[in-house]
């Protein structure tokens, strides 16, 4: 399966002093890309990279993303559009290198035949710095879902306060 933001790229193809590469998605990826994160909109969206090649065949790759994003208010569902600037650091596995399980690394890319797909990557990259919970401006919750505090309960008895009297008896 293609998915929706496809930009391979042959790494043999990328000189020893690195490479810079500009990724935009069309209207139509925009759309499609939208449909796969189930959010309204993706209005647009876009990738700087630079791609500097290490020891081993792998390579780092290094830049931003730059989206505008339309999401639903958790509040309203009004749309909420947010822009997005984010750096992105990843690595290109090199041949029969595996993936770090390491969360203070960046995250790898996988390139199978030599091939790494900047478009997915930097797809995935977007997919994760999404506000997971978006809000209109001025949007609140009501009292209760805020954790107002309601009126005090009765205190509960204990459930093991039969027990403890039970203790003392022999």
């Amino acid at each position: 399966m293609t998915p929706e933001f496809s930009r391979p790229i042959a790494l043999a193809r990328i000189p020893p002093e690195g490479r810079a590469e500009t990724l935009r998605a069309s209207p139509a990826e925009c759309a499609a890309l939208a449909l796969r994160f189930g959010i309204p909109a993706v209005n647009r969206f876009s990738a700087a990279l630079r791609l500097t090649p290490e020891a081993g065949g792998a390579v780092a790759i290094e830049g931003r993303i730059r989206a505008e994003v339309v999401q639903d208010c958790v509040v309203t569902l009004d749309p909420v559009v947010q822009q997005v600037d984010e750096a992105v650091h990843l690595r290109v596995l090199g041949a029969g290198e595996t993936a770090s399980e390491d969360p203070d690394t960046p995250d790898d890319v996988e390139a199978p035949g030599g091939v790494a797909d900047l478009g997915e990557a930097v797809a995935e990259q977007l997919a994760l710095v999404l506000d997971p919970y978006p809000r209109a401006p001025g949007a609140v919750l009501p009292d209760e879902a805020e954790g107002e505090p309601e009126a005090p309960e009765e205190p509960r008895p204990n459930p093991f306060a039969a027990l403890s009297a039970l203790r003392g008896r022999k």
